[in-house]
């Protein structure tokens, strides 16, 4: 059988296992808690970053911080002649509720949003959302919150309010016409007491115990494959939750093979949408700190660290843009992925991405060995390049990276789209990835 049909036969359970991750993942805090829930499935594990000393011995572990996970597995316990990683990130572009979310407007109850990331906000318009995050207690103790039921809708303008939309364009101010409403004003009502009751219900509070929220609207309808075959998966949040379970997926089958002085890591941070500068983004220390714990308290000393990292590889792994068939010309022409293409490897030399000579080479010719085909995205010339962890990471710890990823229609959308064959190959190749050796 070649690898084609090896990879079609194991499109269907790795594409439902993606939409069941996805669904259990609505907000960036579910998307770790889902992770670390797969992790200790495996027997990895959890040790606090506040202890003094790790008990590291061989097998799997992992860390977290808000809502980022990096979770390794240590072959042998002695410290590792390099890492290879891969990274990805938990977070997506949607609508985030302010501290002070709830107020009322035309005898409707509102909610104060903020857009975060660089969402498409037309894509929010008229859809049935839920609401996710957590909320904090004084005591700094974060309870999730999972409403998972039509509460809230950003109603678009009807056409008869707005005759010339279809000829001029959808214009949408986020401050005036992105606030949701989520319910009918009664007399005397206080908005936000209701709120507070409705939140607190959910986490299983007291709604005079709730200090501060990190809440998230969400798209209600399921993750699902769809096409004339079955071939496409349609899914929320799909940048960059399926990196992050093709990465799990990875290190659950490569942590045990491969060489014993590697350490094959995966690291999905929050806050790439937003730039990554924070204690739980990849422009934070989280990584560093792990990597260089584990070398030294096997025994290695900062010398030895920092080869370590010398000699280390991360895929950088965040969704790629597939050609649209409607926009061909955004494109450019010679570097067109295709859904159902395979894995895609992305290029900038103003280093919008990481991708360097080397970890390019060694890519292709990890997929040459598994028979995986290797599409290649190059932004036009002419448009600006989206960015990634990739050089941040690089720039952060001084280790060469390679950004790939599978490709995907309506990138930033409330809802997107991939191809079941390449979520399969995406696997198989970040599994790859991990259990090889270190780059020469």
């Amino acid at each position: 059988m070649d690898a084609d049909a090896v990879a079609a036969d194991a499109a269907p359970d790795a594409a439902t296992d993606l939409c069941r991750f996805i669904d259990a993942a609505p907000s960036p805090r579910h998307a770790a808690a889902t992770l670390t829930a797969a992790l200790d499935a495996a027997g990895y594990r959890r040790l606090p970053l506040t202890a003094p000393r790790w008990d590291l011995t061989a097998g799997g572990a992992y860390v977290t911080r808000g809502a980022a996970v990096i979770a390794w597995w240590l072959r042998a316990p002695t410290p590792p002649r390099g890492v290879l990683a891969i990274g990805a990130h938990t977070d997506s572009p949607h609508l985030r509720l302010k501290p002070r979310p709830a107020y009322a407007s035309e005898g409707c109850l509102q909610l104060g949003v903020e857009v975060y990331g660089g969402a498409l906000f037309n894509s929010w318009l008229d859809r049935d959302l839920g609401l996710a995050g957590a909320v904090f207690t004084a005591d700094g103790q974060g309870h999730p919150v999972r409403i998972a039921r039509p509460l809230a809708r950003v109603a678009q303008l009807a056409i008869h309010l707005d005759r010339k939309v279809n000829d001029d364009g959808l214009k949408l101010n986020p401050q005036q016409h992105l606030a949701p409403l989520w319910g009918l004003l009664r007399p005397d009502e206080d908005p936000a007491l209701t709120f507070g009751e409705l939140v607190a219900e959910a986490a299983g509070v007291r709604a005079s115990a709730i200090v501060g929220h990190d809440l998230s609207l969400y798209d209600l309808t399921p993750a699902g494959r769809g096409g004339v075959r079955d071939e496409l998966v349609f899914a929320a949040r799909l940048d960059n939750l399926a990196s992050c379970h093709a990465g799990l997926r990875a290190l659950l089958a490569a942590g045990p093979q491969g060489p014993a002085d590697v350490l094959p890591v995966l690291a999905c941070f929050d806050h790439e949408e937003v730039g990554s500068s924070s204690t739980d983004g990849a422009g934070g220390p989280l990584l560093a700190v792990v990597i260089e714990r584990i070398v030294t308290e096997l025994g290695g000393d900062r010398s030895a660290y920092h080869a370590c990292l010398a000699s280390s590889l991360m895929a950088s792994a965040d969704m790629a843009h597939a050609a649209h068939p409607n926009y061909g010309d955004r494109h450019e022409p010679r570097h067109k992925p295709v859904l159902g293409g395979g894995p895609v490897l992305k290029s900038n030399h103003n280093q919008r991405y990481g991708t360097a000579g080397p970890g390019y080479a060694r890519t292709l010719g990890l997929a040459d060995d598994l028979g995986i085909p290797i599409q290649d995205f190059v932004t036009r010339t002419d448009l600006g390049c989206g960015s990634t962890i990739g050089p941040i990471t690089a720039a952060r710890l001084g280790l060469a990276v390679v950004d790939l990823g599978a490709p995907m229609l309506s990138m930033h959308s409330a809802r997107e789209c991939c191809a079941a064959i390449d979520h399969a190959r995406y696997v198989t190749l970040l599994t790859a990835h991990l259990a090889s050796e270190l780059p020469a």
